[in-house]
This record gives structure tokens, C-alpha cells and sequence, in this order.
């Protein structure tokens, strides 16, 4: 256990399909949705580095599953009791439309965490914005709603908002021109939602708040030519980059991003065409000003770039097994 407040943020690659409906933990040889990976070695994958990390708390992305049959936090408290985690309570907001949620998990003897959404507009409604600026604005309903937690720990109150922001994946295109509108569409909405977050935030702001955005953005600053098309990241949205200092938000690796050649990436991909691996930038924890000022430390658990990771063999294959992204943390000296 850290002398800090340890958080962390992780996209889990097809958790939900290591638990039956119940929320049964399925430990066995059957093969999980990762390629050439079973679902006892993907667990136990997880689950070593959760214990490696060690963190008070971790918002899973891609979180299991919650239906009329199915519960995210049922089947992520079972996975804890399985593997002896201390994060053994999950919080969890509102039901997103896919198999995927957001869900928060914690120690309890560290962290008192409740879904608390505020705004005018909640997460789980509809917000109107113009996003092909005929005059018209368009409702725009969030793909997976952010979570929004009211957190207390060590005497200390914060805010946290979990997002898994929209895919600017073309999914369906059946040839080139069609990915090309599709993905640009995409792009629109993606770019809503983060335009949407930076209210929230805004309002955080506004109050003083102690705040704390993590996530999957499936995006990042110099990513891709849609920045070129729109002028800018919705994790540059987001954090206010042209914002006065404080009104802005805080992430390291973001920062290193626009600002110099060194790219930090958090998630693995393998491309069937170029038949290799290639890397992005997309999970983020952004901090408010007042949190910044703390020195806080952010680490990426890349088991290739991080010299911790790969000098244990057990936590380098986990971290390769468990998922194609890879947990970011942050240490907060509260």
C-alpha cells in the first residue's frame, strides 16, 4: 500500500467476456475473446497486475457488463474476492448501450466513493450541439456515459469523472470513401462529447473543486490528420490548452505529446495489414490546477518502455496478456 493516494485507469480488453451472467468468475482453459489467450490466463493476468500496481483505486474501462441479467459491479467484486484484491467494492453509473461500462473499483478502508452526477444536463441524457455548423444544433447522447464520483479519502474530497469517449473507428464502412465519412462523423461526435466533458469541467472549476478526469479518450494530441481537419484533440478540449493556466487541466504525458518529439503511448495495437505492431497515446489522467500544484507522479505501465515492467518477467507477460491498452496511475500526495 502506497503512502499516497494511489488512483489508476485501465481499459481491460474483453473483460466482460471472463464472466457468465451471473457474474461467476469463468476461470478456465476456454479461450477469451484475445486472440490466442485463454480465459484462465487472461484472469490471472489481470489480476497480477492489479496486485502489482497496487492501487486505492482503479476505474476499469470496458468494464463487465450490466443488463436486466448482468452486473459490472457483481462480477468485478467476485474477481476481487477471487484473487484476494483489497479493491473489493465497485461503483458503477449509468448502463451504457454495449457490453462495456465504466466502473470504479476501491478499497474501502482507503476511499468512500458514490456515483454522484451533476450538470444541468446529466450524463445519461441528451446535450445539443452544432456539430456540422448548418445552425442546427444536434443531439448528442454520450456512447458509454461518463462516470461521475464523489471520492473521499485521507479527509480529502475530490471529483472524478470516468470517460470512454467515442471510437472515431469507420465500423461498418464498406469501401474507402464510405470509412472516410463515417470516420469523420465519428470525429464530430467524439469531439461533442469532449466539448461536453470541458462544461462539466468548467463547473468543477467554478466551485473549486478538486478534480480528476481519467480514461480512454480514443484520442490524442498529434494523433491523427482529423486534428488538421478540426483544429485540435478533444483531450486538448478537455484539458483547456488554450485556456488561462487555471483554468486548465494537468496530464504529463499529454504535455509531452504536443510539446516535444517524445510520444508516450499507452495502448498496443496489431495491424493485420502491415502485419506489425503499432502504439498510441489514448488512456489520460488530468488533474485541476489545485491538484497539480501537489506534484503528483503519473506512471504508465508499458511493459516495454517502463524499465520496472520489463525487468519482471511475470508482470512484463501479464501486462502483454491482460489487454492491449496498459494502466496509467497517478500518485497523489494528499
Amino acid at each position: 500500500m502506497t503512502g499516497n493516494l494511489r488512483l489508476a485507469t485501465w481499459n481491460v480488453e474483453w473483460f466482460n467476456a471472463l464472466f457468465d451472467d451471473q457474474g461467476r468468475v469463468l476461470d478456465d482453459p476456454s479461450p477469451s475473446q484475445r486472440h490466442g489467450i485463454n480465459r484462465s490466463d487472461q484472469l490471472a493476468a489481470i489480476a497480477i497486475v492489479m496486485i502489482a500496481m497496487d492501487p486505492d483505486g482503479i476505474l476499469i474501462v470496458e468494464a463487465p457488463d450490466s443488463n436486466g441479467k448482468r452486473s459490472s459491479v457483481r462480477a468485478l467484486e467476485n474477481f476481487a474476492r477471487r484473487f484476494g484484491l483489497r479493491i473489493n467494492q465497485a461503483v458503477t453509473g449509468f448502463r451504457s448501450d454495449t457490453e462495456q461500462e465504466i466502473t470504479f473499483m476501491f478499497d474501502p478502508d482507503r476511499i468512500e466513493a458514490r456515483h454522484d452526477p451533476r450538470g444541468a444536463v446529466r450524463f445519461d441524457g441528451v446535450w445539443r450541439y452544432d456539430l456540422n455548423n448548418d445552425g442546427v444544433p444536434e443531439p448528442i447522447r454520450p456512447s458509454k456515459p461518463a462516470l461521475e464520483l464523489a471520492i473521499k479519502a485521507k479527509g480529502n474530497h475530490l471529483r472524478l469523472i470516468g470517460v470512454h469517449v467515442k471510437s472515431k473507428a469507420p465500423h461498418g464502412a464498406r469501401h474507402e470513401a464510405e470509412a472516410a465519412r463515417i470516420a469523420i462523423d465519428n470525429r464530430r461526435k467524439q469531439l461533442a462529447e469532449c466539448l461536453w466533458l470541458r462544461e462539466r469541467v468548467d463547473e468543477h472549476l467554478d466551485a473549486q473543486d478538486d478534480l480528476i478526469v481519467l480514461g480512454d479518450f480514443n484520442d490524442g494530441p498529434g494523433l491523427d490528420e482529423f486534428e488538421r481537419l478540426f483544429g485540435h484533440s478533444g483531450v486538448e478540449v478537455v484539458m483547456g490548452t488554450t485556456l488561462p493556466e487555471q483554468r486548465r487541466l494537468y496530464d504529463p504525458h499529454a504535455e509531452m505529446a504536443w510539446k516535444s518529439r517524445l510520444q508516450p503511448t499507452t495502448a498496443r495495437f496489431w495491424n493485420v495489414e502491415h502485419a506489425r505492431y503499432f502504439e498510441a497515446l489514448l488512456d489520460f489522467i488530468m488533474v485541476s490546477p489545485g491538484l497539480a500544484a501537489q506534484m503528483p507522479r503519473w506512471r504508465i505501465w508499458h511493459p516495454l518502455n517502463d524499465p520496472k515492467c520489463w525487468d519482471v518477467p511475470e508482470l512484463r507477460d501479464a501486462l502483454l496478456t491482460a489487454s492491449d491498452h496498459f494502466p496509467v496511475t497517478i500518485d497523489l500526495p494528499l
